[in-house]
């Protein structure tokens, strides 16, 4: 039993390579941005209008809970969100609201606990576009939680901002994503990305002397993202890149580019791809002997299930996005203490050291400004999201643009140290010295 859950835990996180991904089916699906955006938005703080009205809904003395609607892939192949990704968040932050009675607000003059209504987009986006309507066209909900993946995400925000309701983000970030904000004031983005995360990058490599990398990126929104902020960044900093390339999302032999990468004699190996990509990888790697002084992988490197799935032993020193541990403040600890005891009886939920605290922070934000504005009104919250701070599981948070400030993050970059992902950002973050150069896979 122990090892079907194993099994079936590796394959839902080989489905996330669609978490910042999902972009590439927006050119068919998704709405045009400028069809239902507010004209003229800039996402600065302020009251934006927004372009349709969603109905009234009077002050009904007799409510007795908030009630938060999605539409969330609970079947079909993203259904992995919903069961690993943000759905555990959701739940856990909804029972913790609710077993303290629910949350005060003032206009009813009472705690009102909250109510989930969220249905199955059976992993399709134009169901899930077609849910959000209903959720606040027929539903009357009171407040939105987010779909699944960028491509949802960037497809459903100019629904919600259409109507005025506000909509934080969780699975799901990109440059792409950033520019469209604008356009969307009641959009909120959680995660962060390339623009924190490459700087980052950049200082460790000068600090470590590393002069030369092999970068390979997956053929998508999120490699060609990566890849084009990283090539600029690090060749500015002094660092030769002997090689570039890409890869389909499907390929299953590594071993032609790692062979190149080796003989390429570069120190560092930076994959800008996928769980399956990434893992596939790390396999190969190991299978010819190839280890280099600075391995970094993509989404699946701030997994728990790293350990499970390679061994403790064989994953240090192994660098992954993110970043954030249980020695980064008491309050992260406290997070991560409470997620395993909420969830260490499913073994098909495995810690995220780098999206599970945004996006739980995510919704402490929202739960605060209801209760700061005193009113169900999403426009009143809305402004309170975007001017105020709050004191949070992840320290003092605040939003710039509509996107939590990059200083408020605990870490971007993480390291396998003794079974721990470390936070080895250069500066105060840093939670242990990196480990450099990796050391070699263990033998046989």
């Amino acid at each position: 039993m122990k090892k079907r859950s194993l099994v079936r835990l590796v394959l839902s996180l080989l489905l996330i390579l669609m978490l910042l991904a999902g972009c590439a089916q927006t050119s068919q699906n998704q709405p045009s941005p400028g069809s239902t955006g507010t004209p003229g938005s800039t996402g600065a703080p302020g009251s934006p209008e927004p372009t349709e009205t969603a109905p009234s809904k009077p002050i009904d003395p007799n409510k007795d809970t908030i009630v938060f609607g999605a539409a969330r892939s609970q079947s079909g192949v993203f259904a992995v969100f919903d069961e690993s990704v943000f759905g555990p968040i959701y739940r856990m932050w909804a029972d913790e609201i609710n077993a303290d009675g629910g949350l005060y607000v003032e206009e009813y003059g009472k705690k009102l606990k909250i109510e989930l209504k969220i249905y199955d987009d059976t992993s399709d986006l134009r169901t899930m576009t077609r849910l959000y309507e209903k959720l606040i066209l027929e539903d009357k909900v009171d407040f939105l939680l987010p779909p699944v993946s960028t491509a949802f995400l960037y497809a459903v925000a100019p629904i919600a901002n259409r109507y005025g309701y506000i909509l934080m983000g969780a699975e799901g970030g990109s440059a792409t994503l950033k520019e469209s904000i604008a356009k969307y004031p009641y959009f909120f983005s959680t995660l962060n990305f390339s623009d924190t995360q490459i700087p980052a990058l950049v200082d460790l490599c000068k600090e470590l002397n590393v002069t030369s990398a092999y970068i390979v990126y997956i053929e998508d929104l999120h490699g060609t993202e990566y890849s084009g902020a990283a090539v600029p960044a690090l060749t500015s900093a002094g660092v030769d890149i002997k090689g570039i390339k890409s890869v389909p999302a499907d390929i299953q032999d590594m071993t032609p580019i790692l062979n190149s990468a080796k003989e390429s004699g570069a120190q560092a190996f930076l994959m800008f791809a996928y769980p399956d990509q990434n893992y596939l990888a790390i396999g190969q790697a190991m299978a010819i002997g190839y280890s280099p002084d600075m391995f970094l992988i993509g989404p699946g490197g701030s997994y728990d299930v790293m350990m499970q799935i390679f061994g403790k032993e064989a994953i240090e020193g192994m660098m992954g996005w993110g970043a954030w541990n249980e020695k980064s403040s008491e309050s992260a600890a406290a997070f991560a203490k409470k997620f395993r005891e909420k969830w260490g009886d499913h073994p098909e939920i495995s810690l995220d050291w780098w999206g599970h605290l945004p996006y739980y922070v995510g919704l402490e934000v929202l739960a605060q400004a209801i209760e700061r504005a005193g009113t169900l009104d999403n426009a009143k919250v809305r402004d309170i999201i975007a001017t105020e701070k709050f004191d949070t599981m992840m320290g003092e948070v605040y939003f710039v643009d509509n996107m939590i400030a990059g200083e408020c993050y605990l870490g971007n970059i993480g390291q396998w140290q003794n079974g721990v992902f470390e936070v080895i950002d250069v500066g105060p973050k840093r939670t242990a010295d990196p480990i450099f150069p990796k050391p070699a896979w263990p033998a046989g």
